[in-house]
């Protein structure tokens, strides 16, 4: 049978969107790579064919592209999608151990760079997976001398596209103020509401300048629970950075 026979639901690619990649057997998964059977044969039976071939996934997965050329429907195109698809994993697997965020004082560092020596506003945003694992660091929006934009869907948007789980955020004033804007406490609130919506945690909302920063304050009890040691700098007004900040 045709994968296009398949009903919706059964189809490895259709499947993979709408229940993730784990939800699929090793030869759907390597259906969704080939993309296409060969004559008579669908994706899934190639799929199949080459993991048998290799004698398992691991063989799969160490196998030169020019051996699964090899098998009957596996050209150039199929051969090399799937040894670089290996080979992203190997990659990915030997990459350095992310930068991780548990602390507010870790995600002014992490933000400062992006925003020091600026002389217009600039909104910058971290990402970070279940763990705090930083995936990703970038600058929203920026706007002028003394306001920029908080696009709260787009916010919200990029957080989810990205994979995470919570994310932090932190803008400059380059009047060297550390006091919130009215603007800044309503923006805290809406993006606060839109996060805790579609289950995101918003870790903290910094102002930063060039020797120090402070949080914007945050009200809700499901985002920013009660410290008992109460030594937390997240949980100061205000601090200064690190001598030794890089």
């Amino acid at each position: 049978m045709r994968v296009k026979d398949l009903s919706k639901h059964d189809r490895p690619r259709e499947r993979l969107m709408s229940r993730g990649a784990s939800a699929l057997a090793d030869r759907e998964l390597l259906a969704v790579l080939l993309g296409s059977g060969f004559r008579g044969s669908s994706a899934l039976d190639l799929a199949a064919q080459v993991i048998k071939h290799c004698g398992d996934l691991d063989g799969l997965g160490r196998s030169d592209p020019h051996r699964l050329l090899t098998v009957p429907g596996v050209g150039p195109a199929k051969a090399a999608r799937v040894a670089a698809a290996f080979h992203l994993a190997r990659r990915a697997e030997a990459w350095p151990e992310r930068e991780r965020i548990t602390s507010t004082t870790e995600l002014a560092d992490h933000c400062a760079p992006l925003l020091r020596g600026h002389t217009q506003e600039r909104l910058v945003m971290v990402v970070c997976d279940t763990g705090g694992r930083v995936l990703k660091r970038s600058v929203v929006t920026e706007g002028g001398a003394d306001q920029t934009a908080m696009p709260v869907r787009e916010v919200i948007t990029e957080v989810l596209t990205t994979g995470g789980a919570m994310f932090g955020l932190a803008h400059n004033h380059p009047s060297g103020s550390l006091d919130p804007s009215p603007a800044d406490l309503v923006a805290t609130t809406r993006l606060l509401e839109a996060a805790e919506t579609v289950g995101l945690r918003l870790l903290d909302h910094l102002i930063i300048t060039d020797a120090a920063w402070r949080r914007i304050p945050i009200q809700s009890p499901s985002t920013c629970p009660p410290n008992p040691k109460g030594n937390d700098p997240a949980h100061s007004a205000e601090q200064q950075f690190s001598k030794r900040r890089p």
